[in-house]
């Protein structure tokens, strides 16, 4: 698989984990209890699966070469575009994180807080993934001479290589499966 096959497929588990915290946010919503074990793991996935491990390989890879050899145009769409997204979930986690904590402190009004931060990145990161996957890979791919391609493939597999070896991939797959089972 080339680089861009890797995270269009890391993509589609993000939007399964997406699925995952909607459903949790629903509980919330409806007055059960705070699985803040459960919330977590939903965070420690977007924290260090979905913004290091994807989002890691994108801004080191892929959009850096995008900033640089595609002109203004490809330095505006990244710079002013994805990377300005990429902070706003990072953004949205801490937020929810915080709001976690204030609620298990016994600040009820910041279940709101939790369900909107949660929302809130559920839904910037859908419209995002559609981007990248439907316009922002493809405008690179395009674009991009196939030396620079070749090189980010072969960065890419290197990286997804030592990921595997410390295994980071089937770690978090597994803690969006188990979710799934709770709460899908």
């Amino acid at each position: 698989m080339n680089s861009v096959q890797i995270m269009v497929m890391e993509h589609d588990y993000i939007l399964r984990m997406l699925n995952v915290v909607r459903k949790a946010c629903y509980k919330v919503m409806k007055g059960e209890d705070i699985n803040y074990d459960d919330f977590y793991k939903m965070i420690e996935f977007i924290k260090n699966y979905a913004d290091e491990h994807h989002h890691g390989k994108e801004e080191k890879f892929l959009f850096k070469e995008m900033q640089t050899k595609l002109g203004k145009l490809g330095e505006n769409l990244i710079t002013h575009g994805m990377l300005v997204e990429h902070d706003l979930g990072r953004l949205y986690m801490s937020d929810l994180r915080d709001a976690l904590e204030r609620v298990k402190n016994g600040d009820e009004e910041s279940k709101l807080d939790i369900i909107s931060n949660a929302i809130g990145y559920t839904h910037l990161l859908k419209r995002h993934i559609a981007k990248e996957n439907d316009a922002v890979y493809k405008f690179g791919e395009t674009n991009l001479p196939k030396e620079i391609i070749d090189e980010i493939n072969l960065k890419t597999e290197e990286f997804e290589l030592e990921a595997e070896k410390k295994g980071t991939q089937k770690y978090y797959v597994d803690i969006l499966e188990n979710l799934e089972k709770r709460y899908l």
